[in-house]
């Protein structure tokens, strides 16, 4: 058999998985997410099936993945919302930064994995996932509730926070001096700020030259944009990711609806491919030694993220129920969270066993959190009605 055909036949049994792990997902109502890394962890290096002559083209299918998965997110807002969230939601968003980041930061560096894996596991535990919040809050229908513009603000903080973020972690990851990490964020900060003048101004005619009548041209505009903004954003020691996510901020009104839709089949296509690269990349076998300590920080960031949407949706005038259904709602973690650890693992700076706690703890997290926020109101309103009846009597 040639290794075009075996590669081939790989690749297509892959694709083939994941199909029918998103059919499953979408039967017992979870993000296939978490399916996705599960069948990475099946196919990979120490897996059932060693499927590790594709290690080409998967890291490139999984790099347009981030691409087009923080493409599609900066779609779904305006520099003006950014903007405004921003004002809204800072200080909830430094209470979430400081609740979230410490766990990770904390537990890895008391399982002595040293300052940098510290900082990895940090923004693993910090950042929410904006796809499966989204996703969620579509399928429950919420995108129309009192409290979804609080979790949107406290998701644009985190993302701002990540344009930050990146930078000074890829620096850190490359073993640049303190003078270049400086420079480094200094270039971000100033690339951040530039996106954001250009789209409040000029968002407009940045639609206007990337809008297409043609689906065919829309398509190849929209997506050789976002590579070629990624790939300079990566030159510029920025993260491709925020460039993609910047570029996507820039296109604004029916060229980005139109975006969107042309582009969701080919985001949902790469971003498989990139979790499950990410189990393809983690040994099953160093879960388990890791996976007490993945169950602990998904109990502690979980209460600190429901803090931080209850406090914050308090602060707004909303009450107890929209609360309880913010808090919840930014519980998930997902595929922020794995292209960090991903940098970190590839860089070859961390201990081995940072791949299989972020794997763990993504797995954990992107199963409960979503159940957790459809549970949410029906167990509160349970609880206020037994509190409702008094004691021998019965609730009317």
């Amino acid at each position: 058999m040639s290794h075009t055909a075996l590669i081939l036949m790989e690749l297509g049994a892959i694709f083939v998985s994941l199909a029918l792990l998103g059919r499953l997902a979408g039967k017992i109502g979870i993000s296939p997410i978490p399916l996705y890394l599960v069948g990475g962890l099946f196919f990979g290096h120490g897996g059932v099936i060693d499927f590790t002559g594709l290690e080409n083209f998967t890291r490139i299918t999984s790099e347009i993945g981030v691409v087009l998965l923080l493409l599609l997110l900066g779609l779904e807002y305006s520099a003006k919302e950014l903007v405004n969230g921003l004002r809204q939601s800072w200080f909830a968003g430094l209470l979430d930064l400081v609740l979230n980041f410490s766990p990770g930061a904390v537990m890895a560096w008391a399982l002595g994995w040293g300052p940098i894996a510290a900082l990895v596991m940090g923004g693993v535990t910090y950042i929410s996932s904006s796809g499966i919040i989204a996703k969620v809050l579509t399928d429950l229908g919420r995108l129309g509730n009192r409290e979804t513009p609080v979790i949107l603000s406290l998701l644009v903080f985190e993302d701002l926070a990540m344009a930050v973020y990146l930078p000074v972690l890829t620096t850190v990851l490359a073993g640049f001096s303190f003078a270049t990490g400086a420079q480094t964020v200094g270039i971000s900060l100033l690339v951040v700020t530039l996106v954001l003048v250009i789209a409040l101004k000029y968002g407009r005619a940045v639609s206007t030259i990337v809008d297409s009548d043609d689906q065919e041209v829309f398509l190849l505009t929209v997506l050789g944009a976002a590579l070629l903004v990624a790939g300079v954003a990566s030159t510029l020691q920025v993260s491709a990711a925020v460039g993609a996510f910047l570029l996507g901020i820039a296109i604004s009104g029916s060229t980005a609806t139109n975006a969107t839709r042309i582009l969701e089949p080919l985001r949902d296509l790469f971003a498989a491919m990139f979790f499950a690269v990410f189990g393809l990349n983690t040994d099953p076998s160093t879960i388990p030694p890791v996976l007490g300590w993945a169950v602990v920080l998904a109990l502690v960031t979980t209460v600190t993220k429901i803090a931080v949407g209850w406090w914050a949706a308090k602060n707004q005038g909303i009450g107890v129920p929209g609360r309880a259904r913010a808090g919840t709602s930014l519980v998930a973690r997902g595929e922020f969270s794995i292209v960090i650890a991903g940098l970190a693992v590839a860089s070859g700076a961390v201990e081995p066993e940072l791949a299989a706690m972020a794997t763990a703890y993504v797995l954990l997290m992107g199963i409960f959190g979503p159940v957790l926020t459809r549970l949410a109101e029906p167990a509160l309103r349970l609880l206020q009605r037994k509190s409702a009846v008094p004691a021998g009597g019965r609730a009317r």
